[in-house]
């Protein structure tokens, strides 16, 4: 199926790694001109070309830091020099903290809040103007099926992620018709984060890596945890124009482990 994004312009944040790579991955297999922004310069610069030779897609690369709001202006000011619309905004940060809640104090809330949901604020707000200079722009954020099935030992990272579903249905309604707005619900995904958690909880408990990730696929309906790409495929098809009356909707990928009806 072509999804029709050839030549669309999009910014994927977070990208240099793990699922939002992914999601520019599947982006500039379409033919989209995809720009990776990640505050790891080395990472980011090497993952926009090693893209860009295995796909032949034009891919850039630009350093920022969405905690930082001063570098998203800059961001922004870089964006407006190139002369071009926005297609998409694609916005893939954001994290778990593992802590409960008697753990956590001010400074630990205030810096996961920063970073699932003012980063986000900060992007679509630093942005609408150059998407809505484009023909039919869109907003992809990233939740978590923490959002909709609180995950223990985690509190601060469920709490935001549910507030990232909250925006997403907010700003659809304000920005329809004109800006399509939709949000990503990824599951456990053999990312670096599950990678690294699986390790060190392996290390803790006498156990393998595998045997680690083998108990938290138990309670997950598709039996495994996901790939990046499976979750980059999706993000990629919600953002074309296959997927246009999709509006305002937090879509679960995430193999069945929220239970819930919605």
């Amino acid at each position: 199926m072509d999804l029709q994004l050839r030549g669309d312009r999009i910014l994927v944040i977070g990208a240099s790694g793990g699922i939002g790579l992914a999601t520019a991955r599947a982006l500039a297999l379409e033919g989209a001109r995809v720009t990776l922004v990640s505050r790891d310069a080395g990472r980011v610069e090497s993952a926009a070309a090693a893209l860009a030779r295995e796909t032949g897609a034009t891919v850039d690369a630009h350093v920022a830091d969405v905690t930082d709001a001063a570098a998203v202006e800059a961001l922004k000011t870089w964006w407006q020099g190139q002369g071009h619309p926005l297609d998409a905004l694609v916005i893939t940060t954001g994290g778990s903290h593992r802590a409960r809640f008697e753990e956590l104090d001010d400074a630990a809330w205030l810096a996961n809040y920063e970073y699932n949901i003012l980063g986000g604020v900060r992007l679509v707000r630093a942005f609408l103007p150059a998407l809505r200079q484009a023909e039919a722009p869109r907003v992809l954020l990233f939740g978590a099926a923490a959002a909709k099935m609180p995950y223990p030992n985690q509190v601060a990272s469920n709490v935001h992620k549910a507030g990232v579903l909250a925006l997403t249905k907010t700003l659809a309604g304000e920005l329809a018709p004109d800006i399509r707005v939709n949000a990503i619900c990824p599951g456990r995904t053999l990312t670096s984060l599950w990678l690294n958690r699986a390790h060190d909880l392996a290390l803790a408990e006498g156990k393998t890596q595998e045997q680690v990730i083998a108990h938290f696929s138990e309670e997950i309906l598709a039996g495994r945890f996901a790939e990046p790409r499976e979750i980059g495929d999706v993000a990629a098809f919600i953002l074309s124009p296959r997927a246009s009356y999709i509006v305002g909707q937090s879509i679960n990928v995430d193999g069945g482990i929220a239970r819930g009806l919605l």
